[in-house]
């Protein structure tokens, strides 16, 4: 992935210096003007059903990056779990597995409750890059909410607060083309 994005002015944005970002819960918000085109992908879930951002057009989507050794995404699954049985009639859900193999994510999603589908990138990557460049998923876990317009509204880098993701979800949907 880093060798497909510019790293730029991250330091003028975020760095001080230290020669690397910190991935604790940094929030970035898109204002709708600023929103580029919708993001799309193709992927296949971890059963083996084929998958696309169409098929989260029309609804506030969460896609969470996420692998099985990955302590932060170990620590927010609950959350995300929770937040997406909460705003279910709001938002659709979608984990990415960036490194696994199926029956690794399988077994990380039976032991930590969660029931949203996740779809397996560490072959193709096309979910990933569809979010290249200034908002590129270069961290793990990082949490996007789209707008119902599948637009980039929010990122979030680490773990993700549940009442940090909840408002994200409602600036989503409160603000479609």
């Amino acid at each position: 992935m880093a060798g497909c994005t510019s790293s730029a002015g991250i330091e003028q944005q975020w760095g001080d210096g230290k020669g690397y970002l910190s991935a604790d819960q940094l929030v970035t918000e898109v204002a709708p003007e600023d929103r580029g085109d919708p993001i799309e992908f193709d992927s296949e879930l971890s059963d083996g059903t084929k998958i696309t951002a169409a098929d989260y057009q029309g609804k506030v989507a969460v896609l969470n990056f996420w692998f099985a050794g990955c302590v932060p995404c170990r620590t927010e699954a609950a959350d995300l779990q929770a937040v997406s049985e909460d705003t279910a009639d709001d938002a659709a859900f979608l984990g990415v597995n960036v490194r696994d193999q199926p029956d690794t994510a399988d077994a990380f999603t039976r032991r930590f409750g969660v029931t949203y589908p996740t779809a397996m990138d560490v072959d193709s990557g096309s979910v990933q890059l569809a979010f290249a460049g200034e908002t590129a998923p270069n961290a793990t876990p990082a949490t996007f909410v789209l707008d119902p317009d599948g637009r980039v509204s929010a990122r979030v880098l680490g773990a993700v607060d549940p009442s940090i993701l909840r408002a994200l979800i409602e600036t989503a949907a409160a603000t479609t083309e």
